[in-house]
């Protein structure tokens, strides 16, 4: 496969323009315009931002990127996938709360917000992806497929469980509706903690399969019976019903690139990044811990991959920060993300998605000025 262009431009502005026109200009010195919107809905993927976390991305970087969607005749709409975990977006009630709490309603980016999967994570599509290694089928959420333009809008930024959260983690990851995170996450089988659970029958009634099983006041699983929806763990007032997540986080950054490869296959695609407020863990957290490098800049590729490893890459160039979770790390200054989170390896995500077919590690990074 031939050299992805990757393009770049630092956060240094003029006093004739301001960086939201430089990162219109980025954009369009990208090629962003060349993709037809007109009259092509288009979902625009990124984070919110969990409660009390502040280190997702300010709304008005999305608000430009749907006013060049509108500019071109396109219907965009800012969108994410319900959580698996317990937390302020685990359905799309509380997810829209946090979303406008966050900064990111109609009135702020100039577009709808819609998540994804519907009110309790189950509204999703069955995608195939038959050259997947571990997933064949890929449950995403309805709303990102029935889309006919995909942009990404990703915060570029350390992550425990895959190294780095990227281009390649906003899609897979954020783009499965609660069965399809489990899927990635797990063998799809929750299990009740019977120290939370009261017994209410909460799980069983949502369940379409007889799997949660109330009995002497407390819940179990029948595995053999259950399909991996997810449906009861949304339910549940106590969050007592809760995943189990894979041993191998090798295993999951795999899934997690062949859910990315899924969503983007044959279809009009775009993808950005900021390395802002580089924090060591991901913005699905309640809060968000130091930035350990400064900031560096805005990024923009047709090649997701590319664009992830041009994000690590720069990223590795940056000098350490002090007062930050990095003065309590051994490092080397080679692998950032590798200092942070030594059980976890990056290149997993990216050498599987490359393999998959979504794109490639090579690529010729030009900076916009």
């Amino acid at each position: 496969m031939a050299e992805a262009k990757v393009y770049f431009t630092s956060f240094r502005t003029k006093l004739e323009e301001s960086i939201l026109m430089k990162f219109k200009r980025l954009l369009r010195t990208a090629g962003m315009n060349s993709i037809d919107f007109t009259d092509k809905f288009t979902a625009i993927k990124m984070h919110f931002g969990e409660l009390g976390n502040m280190a997702y991305l300010r709304p008005n970087y999305a608000r430009t990127v749907a006013g060049l969607v509108k500019e071109a005749g396109g219907k965009p709409f800012l969108t994410d996938c319900n959580t698996l975990y317990v937390g302020g977006r685990k359905n799309a009630l509380d997810h829209l709360d946090t979303a406008y709490v966050n900064g990111f309603n109609p009135l702020t980016v100039g577009c709808h917000v819609i998540i994804a999967d519907g009110l309790k994570g189950d509204d999703e599509a069955e995608v195939p992806f038959p050259e997947g290694e571990y997933i064949k089928t890929a449950k995403i959420g309805r709303a990102v497929m029935d889309a006919d333009v995909f942009i990404s809008l990703s915060h570029f930024k350390l992550h425990e469980m895959t190294g780095v959260g990227g281009a390649v983690k906003n899609i897979g990851m954020g783009c499965g509706s609660r069965a399809g995170k489990m899927d990635q996450h797990c063998s799809g089988k929750p299990n009740v903690a019977q120290e939370l659970c009261i017994g209410c029958g909460a799980c069983a009634r949502i369940c379409a399969h007889g799997a949660p099983v109330v009995s002497s006041r407390k819940c179990v699983i029948d595995h053999e019976k259950c399909v991996g929806c997810g449906r009861c763990i949304s339910v549940c007032p106590k969050d007592a019903v809760q995943p189990v997540y894979h041993d191998s986080l090798e295993l999951l950054s795999c899934r997690m690139a062949e859910y990315a490869a899924a969503v983007v296959k044959g279809r009009p695609q775009f993808h950005i990044s900021l390395i802002v407020d580089v924090s060591p863990f991901c913005d699905c957290h309640a809060e968000n811990d130091a930035p350990i490098i400064p900031d560096v800049g805005i990024l923009a590729s047709f090649d997701a991959v590319a664009l992830d490893q041009a994000c690590v890459d720069l990223m590795n160039k940056q000098p350490m920060l002090h007062g930050t979770i990095m003065d309590e790390r051994e490092h080397t200054h080679d692998d950032w993300a590798k200092d942070v989170h030594p059980t976890t390896d990056w290149t997993v995500q990216l050498a599987h998605a490359e393999k998959m077919g979504m794109g490639t590690r090579q690529y010729e990074l030009i900076t916009v000025n």
